[in-house]
């Protein structure tokens, strides 16, 4: 049975685009011929590395410059279009920033212009309560300049695209004391930006995108492309062909509005995306989305979620980075798992009893305001971060095994702090060697897992299920 559900949740994870794309790569030397006015690409992805409690980390970007070897510049976020980015949602997931035409040119670093650090935080007990505190600049400097290098130069050819990842590092960034608890006075917190960056190409594994969610604009079987509402304001051209994968019964045929629309793929040369995978969440115009701190009963057989509300539909968006204590009826019965939607979801996300503090989670339903009605519930993909407990390791096949670690957070919350992690042969590692490399190591090492926090079928514990484990980058700027 076990080996039943590990294959179950191996589908789910590849299906997730974990596994696409070639080795990671620090460089990227990419495109053909010149022409009279030879131009290249960069798209922009942003990531992060997460801090306990801290559920929302906004700073807007101004503008962030390449800077090339012979002093020539090339604008990747224009200070005409800043964008306004929430790390903290971003734990062990990367979503697309920008995409502009560059100069082919050797780039040695990038310069980042930040604004208006802004972080909510969460304390769990007695009750769940949200705090939201102003960063500071050092100097209270607003806005803030800081260049940071790339540890191997980035070098774009004539007409070729290459990918700028951008990772902030809240826990670095962030003041805190011995404990890794925020260092607050007078409702403010201290802000040093710790950036990581990195060169890669669109198809890589920490090139592609892995969290684009929008509504749908329009749809065109003819073209094979789609457009969505995606974040930061943006809209953006979707292409699919044969192998891209839709969930159950849906197609580029019958793709109509009103939809909310879950995509993964990579950028292409013209700056449009690629899919590996379509999802269509919900035909409803309202949803909600965050995270769960808090589950009971309704009293009537139903279910109340406490969510801290990331997302949101464009009639609910008053209620971002709010806490809310959503009733879901007994009648609701449609749930679902990202990505993954066949008759094995029933086995690892059918109801309530499958809910966990932690979990990332997407909630369609009917807004007549002030009333949110849910009619389904979707498990999203997520990060984990934690430190490596030494001699937790199993590998029982290649990659396929399991660790645990020490957490923190929400998820850690969940768990008791400490998380088991389950591999598999598809799970992607970065920076790692592979599951035997942690089986080797003799002190504790901060690993950051991206898949589906999920109940294991066997024995109901709280279990990570990883499509993708990786170290932090090992340099960065101050």
């Amino acid at each position: 049975m076990k080996k039943f559900f590990g294959f179950a949740l191996l589908v789910a994870l590849t299906m997730m685009g974990m596994s696409c794309g070639s080795s990671p790569s620090s460089s990227v030397s990419t495109g053909g011929g010149g022409g009279s006015n030879p131009q290249a690409a960069v798209f922009m992805t942003g990531e992060d590395a997460p801090l306990a409690s801290v559920v929302s980390f906004n700073v807007t970007l101004n503008s962030v410059t390449l800077n090339g070897q012979d002093g020539t510049t090339a604008t990747v976020i224009s200070s005409s279009n800043p964008v306004t980015v929430d790390f903290a949602r971003l734990i062990g997931l990367r979503s697309p920033l920008s995409f502009n035409s560059v100069k082919p040119d050797t780039y040695v670093s990038a310069t980042f212009v930040m604004a208006n650090p802004v972080v909510d935080y969460i304390t769990l007990t007695p009750s769940p309560a949200l705090s939201t505190l102003t960063g500071t600049f050092p100097s209270n400097q607003n806005p803030y300049t800081l260049t940071v290098m790339f540890p191997t130069s980035m070098v774009v050819s004539s007409n070729g695209l290459a990918g700028l990842k951008m990772e902030m590092d809240i826990r670095q960034s962030l003041a805190t004391d011995g404990s890794g608890n925020l260092v607050i006075t007078n409702n403010t917190v201290a802000v040093t930006p710790v950036i990581y960056i990195k060169a890669t190409h669109a198809t890589d594994p920490d090139g592609q995108v892995t969290d684009l969610t929008g509504g749908l604009v329009s749809a065109s079987a003819a073209n094979n492309n789609f457009v969505i509402q995606g974040p930061y304001g943006r809209q953006l051209t979707v292409d699919v062909n044969s192998d891209t994968q839709f969930n159950s019964g849906w197609s580029i045929n019958n793709l109509a509005t009103p939809a909310i629309i879950g995509v993964q793929g990579y950028f292409q040369a013209d700056g449009t995306l690629l899919a590996q995978g379509v999802e269509v969440i919900t035909t409803s115009h309202s949803f909600l989305s965050g995270r769960v701190l808090a589950l009971g009963s309704d009293g009537s057989g139903g279910t109340n979620v406490t969510l801290w509300v990331g997302e949101t539909g464009a009639d609910m968006v008053s209620d971002i980075d709010t806490i809310m204590t959503i009733d879901v009826p007994q009648a609701v019965t449609d749930y679902e798992v990202c990505f993954f939607d066949n008759a094995l979801t029933q086995f690892v996300f059918s109801g309530p009893s499958d809910l966990l503090v932690g979990q990332r989670i997407f909630i369609g339903g009917d807004y007549s305001n002030p009333t949110f009605t849910p009619t389904m519930i979707s498990l999203r993909r997520q990060g984990v971060y934690g430190m490596l407990n030494t001699g937790s390791v199993t590998v029982s096949d290649g990659n396929a095994g399991v660790f645990t670690l020490a957490n923190n957070g929400l998820v850690g919350y969940s768990t008791g702090g400490i998380v088991t992690v389950d591999t598999f042969n598809a799970t992607v590692f970065i920076n790692l060697t592979g599951l035997s490399q942690l089986q080797s190591e003799t002190t504790a090492i901060p690993i950051e897992a991206r898949g589906l926090f999920l109940k294991d079928p066997t024995t109901g514990n709280p279990t990570f299920y990883a499509g993708l484990v990786s170290t932090p980058p090992q340099s960065a700027s101050k």
